[in-house]
């Protein structure tokens, strides 16, 4: 039978299974590769919030989900074309992101009675056999007993046999989709260096695969997704969490300071711990601690002792350490604090995403305590963000709160390797020794800025006080005088407000300058607003887009700007909080368009809200 090849200019996949079953490891050797191919791209990976859910139910489904193209892809995609489905629990738990007439690869061998019932289908109701999937393509190919059959002359144990599987399925989707097996095939040899057996027989599987699909019957169709037109330079793939760790590694190495990262591992933040412990010879010390307090305290004297201070947690572990992020506000100390979002509250939903704690990081400690706040809008954009965060905290000694998200960090697109002239020069200065007795040194005295100096203790004539009760002006002595007390806070808050001096000023991402709707958003909210504002416009719509990475202090010109529109919509993964910032200082109506589901907004499902929230004659005039 005749093989048709067809060429596409996107495709969305996902592949789901047990959470044993690779798929994590599957969508990300597909992704490495489709980067290598010259694809644009961006992905979602989704995992269990235990550490080893029962197998075989929904709660353990694991999956990875992967949107390329020849074309600009700024969202992982609202629906899937293809869905891998390892067992029947995947199939429940990802039917509804497939769409309609959409290509199902089940592995039949998940569908006996005992997974069939483990996924609450009853043994009765297998959804291969009873019609309930009509509308789709499915093909039924039985992973499971074929690499057992590759692998039958191998001394493997049957758990590394079995755990061998994946690699057929990536096999099979390089052969669907063109994919070369080289860069796949030394990443085995690579990680399995030690075990040259393992290595041989996952690599005999992925060959096998891919043979599948070139010698069976069942096939008839490939794909094809040409290279997109990007930037010319070098480019690797990156998640969130890996562009935080190169951009603070860069700041380091730009301010010619050490940095310290004190951290306590937690969902979805402990990648940056263990990214950051591998670059030792960059001058990054690691310290993982043995609490959420002790961290941030640590690097809040790494910074007291003259390096980059760094803490991350996320939203649960921010709030231990408020306290302590109020005393780097009262002594005036930089301090980088990420905050890896995720569903709240409390514990809420570890490993799903939302933009949750805006306003616990504005808001979220006693008294009067400002600090900068800021929020990439991509994986990749984490690198220039975390810089950012080191170059404000460090230029204006103030605390900064770096703002990612679960599905930042965890999701990954090409990055283009930028080079040292690119990033912007830190300027860092300590208090110089003080010799003699001509002079008396001021701890708290400020420059035009507000900015006080970086004094580093055992620096000969600048001995000084510190600690958290309240500072006297000038010398930084104790102090209880309300007038005193009043003339600090406003002093600590006019510092932060001066920082919009020396910030961009904010721009629009799509649309003109005036008009009848502004779409403002923030964080990761980014590639979906795009997306379906550009749509919108395609269709006729008087709809622009601004994004917001510095959330305080505001850019300077966003009044303006948001001046200039009939209605301002502000989407976020929250029930309201840029929106009520957004409210409570420009004093004007803006409307919120929430979701609060631990994933991101659609496209369509964007566009939709959009227009709901537009009055009826601004729709009606779309010609």
């Amino acid at each position: 039978m005749a093989i048709k090849d067809h060429l596409r200019d996107e495709v969305t996949i996902r592949f789901a299974g047990d959470s044993g079953d690779g798929m994590q490891l599957t969508g990300s050797l597909f992704t490495n590769t489709t980067a290598l191919e010259g694809n644009d791209l961006r992905t979602l990976p989704e995992f269990p919030a235990e550490i080893r859910a029962p197998a075989g139910t929904v709660p353990g489904v694991s999956s990875f989900q992967l949107h390329f193209g020849s074309k600009e892809i700024m969202t992982p995609g609202d629906v899937c074309d293809l869905l891998v489905a390892m067992n029947s629990a995947a199939l429940k738990a990802n039917l509804g992101l497939l769409k309609k007439g959409g290509t199902i690869i089940v592995n039949s061998s998940g569908f006996d009675k005992r997974n069939l019932n483990l996924a609450k289908y009853g043994e009765e109701n297998n959804p291969l056999e009873d019609g309930s999937l009509k509308n789709y393509d499915v093909i039924e190919v039985d992973v499971t007993k074929l690499t057992k059959e590759s692998l039958s002359e191998s001394d493997l144990s049957h758990k590394d046999v079995e755990r061998s599987k994946n690699m057929f399925v990536l096999g099979l989707l390089y052969w669907m989709y063109n994919r070369p097996l080289e860069s796949t095939i030394s990443f085995l040899e690579q990680k399995f260096a030690k075990k040259p057996e393992i290595a041989r027989a996952n690599i005999k599987v992925l060959k096998e695969g891919y043979h599948y699909g070139e010698t069976t019957e069942v096939f008839t169709s490939r794909y094809t997704v040409k290279k997109a037109k990007l930037d010319a330079g070098s480019y690797r793939n990156i998640t969130g969490n890996d562009a935080t760790v190169i951009g603070l590694a860069a700041a380091a190495r730009k301010s010619n300071l050490p940095l310290f990262f004190g951290s306590y591992p937690i969902t979805p933040a402990s990648e940056v711990l263990h990214g950051l412990s591998r670059l030792k010879n960059y001058g990054v010390y690691t310290f993982q601690a043995e609490d959420e307090i002790a961290a941030v305290s640590s690097a809040i004297g790494a910074a007291f002792g003259g390096s980059i201070g760094v803490t991350s947690s996320s939203g649960p572990g921010i709030a231990l350490k408020g306290e302590a992020i109020g005393l780097a506000v009262m002594l005036e100390l930089p301090l980088i604090v990420l905050n890896i979002q995720r569903a709240g509250p409390s514990t809420g939903m570890p490993t799903k995403t939302e933009q949750a704690d805006l306003l616990q990081a504005m808001y979220g400690r006693n008294g009067e305590s400002p600090v900068v706040i800021i929020a990439p809008r991509s994986p990749a954009d984490c690198f220039e963000t975390a810089f950012e965060a080191c170059r404000i905290s460090l230029e204006h000694m103030v605390p900064v709160f770096f703002m990612s998200d679960g599905y930042l960090a965890n999701g990954s697109e090409p990055w283009k390797y930028p080079q040292d002239e690119d990033l912007k020069e830190i300027n860092v200065k300590f208090e110089l020794p003080v010799n003699g007795e001509e002079k008396v040194y001021l701890p708290y005295a400020r420059d035009e800025r507000y900015v006080r100096s970086w004094a580093i203790p055992g620096t000969k004539g600048i001995e000084h006080r510190v600690g958290g009760l309240e500072k006297e002006d000038l010398t930084g002595n104790v102090s209880y005088d309300p007038d005193n007390h009043e003339k600090m806070v406003y002093l600590r808050r006019n510092k932060v407000e001066k920082i919009a001096d020396f910030i961009p000023l904010q721009d629009l991402d799509s649309g003109e300058e005036n008009g009848d709707v502004l779409v403002l958003g923030w964080g990761s909210t980014y590639g979906s607003i795009r997306t379906a504002v550009g749509e919108l416009r395609q269709d006729g719509l008087n709809v622009s887009h601004a994004h917001l990475r510095y959330l305080n202090p505001f850019p300077r010109n966003l009044g303006e700007l948001i001046s200039g529109f009939r209605q301002v919509l502000v989407p976020e993964i929250n029930d309201g909080q840029l929106v009520r910032m957004i409210r409570d200082q420009f004093m004007i109506p803006a409307a919120g368009i929430n979701k609060i589901k631990g994933r991101p907004f659609g496209v369509d499902e964007l566009k939709d809200e959009i227009l709901a929230k537009i009055p009826s004659e601004i729709v009606d005039s779309i010609s």
